[in-house]
């Protein structure tokens, strides 16, 4: 390999556990463009995702399905058939009440059982439901995101898990003519539904209607993150769901080996968490227990004490969440004893992990258990339901996403200095929403979905290695001297060398002279290296010598390894203002809006590269 950030997978090194499948075919063209396909052919897949839980209840009916946390700290566990017989009750209510594909379910909060159960009711039914980020109702302030969606999938039925938290968000974008059902509580302007009344139905004509769903019905709207417009209703359908869980079991055949087991926060209004994680558990005839927890401060000691009582077979999460979980399990060998029993596969996404943090916990876990477990990541998207590649092949490290899954084509394409991925299979999808302009924009002669995600072959010589994530092809720029910056590469490099201080960041520079960097830091972690308490304001914590100390201390290091202008940067400016939802700077998810950045602070950068901001930390 001619990467030195890479590592040859040594087998003996590992958890033994199936994974992987054959080397694909791979073809160059003339024009530049290469042709990756998988030689293992896609096994057969059901035409409905819920004939996975039609199978649960007549062959473990009593086995867990979905659990999560009572008002006592107890689990309430769902079975495969109880839930079976909820979801039947649940489809006809919505078939009575006219949910359709013109007029779905729109659920505002987040992951719960009641949750769960309208998911999988809608599925049973054949009619489709959407999932939004509850950021959209109980952190923005306009409600203009969340209008935005009620009005592309215009619902006939709304649900929230209780009436006051979501009370604004409807009075603010929900229209008086929809029906809406809470979890508990009401509402003091509008008329509502408990959440029990759905359960007392008596199924009469869902079982015909689960008959008719088929491959091609649209089982739920997925709404992109919003990270560069507003958000698009991606259209998913049974076959996308199916064919990408039957991608995801001929990857990791261990599913098939005993029954996966999940422990997880990630949001079902995304698609890792709601098509990915969920369809893992149901499709594999797996338990999914709900984590209340999150990386951050004061939830994700909830996320720890699920471990302690909870062994996961996979474990999902994002690298933030992994630094955290590392830094205990290093000191507390009874979590260490519960997380790492029956532990096969680690995963990641969302972001990148660093190959320090990566390399801690592989410690850790050799430590413990006497091998290392394979750390997956991949690479997929909403449109995607997600999967397309894994890190199968034969390397690891940080970066890489590895070769493609069975069934999915992958093509990649020379646009503007780098290899665009554009991905072809049965778990693709047919377009956005009412929306066929933006579909078609989206979609090459050939039927390929345009990703805007770029890729390198580790090893472009011995391309059979794999891929490496290359940054989003519409975030690079040219600076004025016509030098191309990939955004990218750059981000990744300063938030492993500024970690732990460094959440994210945004490069300027389009047609100027040098490169500039704005940085999101940590706060928690720059109080602590300030020596501030919990209740320092940002500004305070920001512009703190010692913080600033340490800063212009990781600009000298950053740019002692530079190679040009490039990637030299030319300065730092920490930000003492959190990134806005609202101003679309930020994705509910967490991930940064570069575009949205930039134009927002436009004076603060002019003033930057004038030097006349006093905050500048100059390389």
């Amino acid at each position: 390999m001619n990467n030195p950030a890479f590592q040859t997978v040594i087998d003996s090194d590992f958890r033994p556990v199936s994974i992987g499948h054959p080397p694909p075919e791979i073809q160059h063209d003339a024009d530049g463009v290469w042709h990756i396909r998988p030689l293992e052919a896609l096994g057969d897949y059901p035409p409905r995702l819920t004939d996975r839980l039609v199978d649960g209840a007549r062959d473990f009916p009593e086995r867990t399905l979905m659990a999560a946390r009572g008002p006592d700290g107890e689990w309430i566990r769902i079975g495969y058939g109880d839930m079976l017989q909820r979801a039947r009750r649940i489809g006809q209510w919505l078939l009575d009440h006219g949910v359709c594909v013109d007029r779905p379910l729109l659920v505002l909060s987040g992951n719960d059982l009641e949750h769960i159960q309208l998911m999988l009711g809608a599925m049973y039914a054949g009619v489709p439901y959407s999932s939004v980020s509850p950021a959209y109702s109980l952190v923005a302030t306009d409600f203009g995101k969340l209008r935005h969606i009620v009005g592309t999938v215009t619902p006939s039925v709304v649900y929230a898990a209780a009436g006051e938290p979501f009370a604004r968000a409807i009075a603010g974008a929900v229209d008086s003519d929809v029906t809406v059902v809470l979890g508990k509580g009401e509402l003091s302007e509008r008329a509502s539904i408990p959440f029990a009344e759905l359960l007392q139905v008596e199924p009469s004509t869902v079982d015909a209607a689960n008959a008719a769903v088929g491959p091609d019905t649209i089982a739920k709207f997925l709404f992109t993150s919003g990270s560069t417009k507003l958000p698009k209703a991606v259209t998913t359908t049974q076959r996308m769901l199916c064919a990408n869980q039957q991608m995801l079991l001929q990857t990791f055949p261990v599913f098939a080996e005993e029954p996966p087991v999940l422990v997880d926060w990630l949001p079902w209004n995304h698609t890792f968490g709601g098509s990915h994680n969920v369809g893992i558990a149901l499709y594999n005839g797996g338990s999914f227990y709900i984590d209340d927890g999150q990386p951050t401060p004061k939830r994700f000691a909830e996320t720890l004490r699920n471990l302690r009582e909870i062994s996961p077979t996979v474990y999902f999460n994002v690298p933030k969440a992994w630094e955290d979980l590392t830094v205990v399990l290093e000191h507390d060998a009874e979590l260490r004893e519960v997380f790492f029993a029956k532990l096969k596969l680690f995963f990641f996404a969302g972001a990148g992990l660093s190959q320090a943090a990566w390399d801690r916990l592989d410690r850790v876990t050799e430590a413990h258990c006497g091998h290392r477990i394979r750390m997956m990541v991949g690479l997929g998207m909403t449109e995607t339901s997600p999967s397309c590649l894994f890190s199968t092949g034969g390397v690891i490290g940080a970066g890489y996403v590895g070769l493609p899954a069975p069934g999915c084509e992958v093509k990649l394409v020379p646009t503007d200095g780098k290899l665009e991925a554009r991905m072809r299979g049965p778990h693709v999808m047919p377009g956005y929403w009412r929306n066929a302009e933006q579909t078609r924009a989206v979609f090459d002669a050939d039927g390929y979905f345009c990703t805007g995600d770029a890729l390198k072959f580790v090893d472009e010589a011995r391309p059979e290695l794999g891929m490496v994530f290359d940054g989003r092809i519409a975030e690079d720029f040219k600076l004025s001297s016509g030098t191309f910056v990939s955004v990218g590469p750059l981000r990744a490099k300063v938030i492993t060398e500024g970690a732990p201080y460094v959440q994210d960041i945004v490069v300027a520079g389009m047609n100027r002279d040098e490169i500039g960097v704005l940085v999101f830091a940590r706060v928690p972690e720059c109080r602590q290296l300030a020596g501030l308490g919990d209740d320092a304001d940002l500004f305070a914590v920001m512009t703190h010598p010692k913080v600033r100390e340490h800063f212009a201390g990781l600009l000298t290091r950053l740019n002692r390894t530079a190679t040009g202008s490039a990637n030299r940067i030319a300065w730092l400016r920490l930000l003492e203002t959190l990134p806005s939802i609202d101003h679309s700077e930020v994705t509910d998810k967490g991930s940064i809006n570069q575009r949205a950045v930039l134009t927002r602070r436009a004076e603060l950068i002019d003033a930057l590269y004038a030097g006349q901001d006093p905050f500048l930390i100059a390389g």
